[in-house]
């Protein structure tokens, strides 16, 4: 039973996302098709509508909608200058300083906004007159900012750590949120890396001047309201002061007093804010909704155990198991968002992780690490193709440079599929694990 339901669900699913059938959809009716195979109609009518409610009504769940609103927020509040400049400031006196500032500058925005794509059209936009002035290479800059985006994805606070922790069976929002830190500094750094090997080939050079402690001092204080979400929030999370859910909604108080204090932010806007994000939330609950039944059908028809199997079968080696894990969500990444890859993988990979001694809290950082790949890689590759489209260039010109920080991205993901304090050594050292 349990091989024929996988081919019915992935017949179905290959078949309706050809058609264009949107995701979730998709997902749902290949879930209720594989359902109506083993039990009646009726039944799976009953059955699948009782799972979509279950997803939905999750307390954790109302997390999601509340840092979307205030990703928005953020987005429209006027924050990204003063990123920029914050970390200029720290990271300007390096070889090709624009390129690592605006590395540095994504992983906060992107940390604080909640999106990849926003994070690359945002600060992408606000070095790009001082790359062009300098002479940067168009496909390098807009190679630094799509490859280094991803990274907030993974640094507190995170929706997809939030989608895993729901369909991993409650794994601790705050330590998942802890334990992101050093995976996405460890994405972060590689980019760096890879950005100044190619500034010192190109000769792009560092800031003029000496460091001043003057301008860090002034660059801090304007940035420091901003940093400050991530300090209240977090903070607030990881000492049990209140829950995700609760910071949640602190976060979007926050930015709502943080953009009218800058002045970006009236009550038309806030309101065209609060649609656009009311309309986002929903298509990413209706997804978890309907993954709950693709959850329960896995479950029911023993289809992560037989996948387990065919696993075991290949080798019984934890680090060839990873590793097939790994290439398996790679390849899933170029064509899947990520939450919807969370979905139908960690009820598939968990158990199996699980058993070979993985803790949950690094299996979902793996799995979120390796997706956010996906947003880089084409044939979908959203973030990558934000980024093409900020830096006014072509993919065939930017992917030569890419590919130098795929392969330092995918060393940073050995070492958080092979290393477990990398992912845990905050999270123990706090007592959340």
């Amino acid at each position: 039973m349990s091989a024929s339901a996988l081919a019915i669900i992935l017949l179905s699913l290959v078949i309706l996302l050809a058609t264009g059938v949107p995701i979730a959809f998709s997902i749902g009716i290949a879930s209720i098709i594989t359902i109506i195979t083993t039990v009646p109609a009726d039944v799976a009518t009953l059955t699948a509508a009782q799972r979509t409610f279950v997803g939905m009504s999750s307390f954790t769940l109302t997390a999601i909608p509340f840092f979307i609103l205030a990703g928005n927020l953020m987005n429209e509040g006027g924050i990204a200058k003063r990123l920029v400049d914050f970390v200029m400031a720290i990271l300007g006196k390096l070889p090709g300083a624009l390129l690592v500032t605006n590395v540095g500058a994504n992983a906060l925005f992107g940390a604080i906004s909640g999106s990849a794509s926003a994070a690359a059209a945002a600060v992408g936009s606000m070095v790009k007159d001082g790359e062009e002035r300098q002479g940067y290479d168009k496909a390098v800059s807009a190679s630094a900012n799509g490859a280094s985006a991803p990274a907030g994805l993974l640094i507190p606070p995170s929706n997809a750590l939030i989608t895993y922790s729901l369909v991993s069976g409650g794994t601790s929002v705050a330590a998942l949120f802890l334990g992101g830190y050093i995976p996405g500094l460890i994405w972060s750094v590689a980019c760096i890396i890879v950005a100044i090997a190619i500034a010192k080939k190109k000769g792009y050079k560092a800031n003029e001047g000496k460091f001043s402690f003057k301008n860090l001092g002034r660059a801090i204080l304007r940035a420091l309201p901003s940093l400050g979400l991530i300090i209240v929030v977090i903070g607030g999370i990881v000492a049990g002061i209140f829950t995700a859910t609760e910071g949640s909604a602190i976060s979007v108080l926050y930015s709502l007093i943080l953009g009218f204090i800058y002045k970006n932010l009236n009550v038309k806007k806030v309101w065209s804010i609060i649609v656009e994000s009311a309309k986002m939330s929903a298509i990413v609950v209706f997804l978890i909704g309907v993954s709950n039944i693709l959850s329960w059908v896995m479950a029911f028809t023993g289809i992560p155990q037989m996948v387990g199997n065919a696993l075991l079968s290949v080798s019984s080696n934890k680090y060839v198991i990873f590793l097939i894990m790994n290439i398996i969500l790679l390849i899933s990444g170029t064509f899947m968002d990520v939450t919807p890859a969370i979905l139908i993988f960690t009820p598939l990979f968990l158990p199996i992780a699980t058993e070979f001694g993985m803790h949950p809290v690094q299996f979902g950082l793996m799995i979120v690490y390796n997706l956010c790949i996906g947003n880089i890689t084409p044939p979908v590759g959203n973030t990558l193709f934000v980024a093409i489209k900020v830096g006014d260039t072509t993919l065939s010109k930017v992917m030569p440079y890419m590919l130098r920080f795929y392969v330092a991205i995918l060393i940073g993901l050995l070492l958080v599929t092979y290393v477990p304090m990398t992912s845990l050594v905050l999270p123990l050292k706090a007592g959340l694990i």
